[in-house]
């Protein structure tokens, strides 16, 4: 079971991996990476109505997210 002091630890790391990741995703937000414009988002648009679906970007973004965190738990079971 973990104590206080481990769980503060792994919250503190996810926090900064999140941070990272967040920053990656506005760098490369703003360098042109087309996310939420990617063919298979969908946009409907009406008189002061707008719903959008970003299909294509949320399964490119948790094909990415699987890889990277299958890679780091390969990593960490060595």
């Amino acid at each position: 079971m973990f104590d206080l002091s481990s769980l503060g630890r792994w919250l503190f790391y996810l926090g900064l991996f999140l941070a990272f990741l967040g920053g990656l995703i506005w760098r490369a937000g703003r360098r042109g990476l087309p996310l939420g414009r990617l063919p298979g988002d969908i946009r409907f648009e009406r008189d002061g109505f707008t719903c959008f679906v970003p299909l294509a970007s949320s399964i490119l973004l948790s094909l990415l997210l699987t890889l990277a965190l299958n890679f780091i738990a390969r990593w960490l079971a060595r």
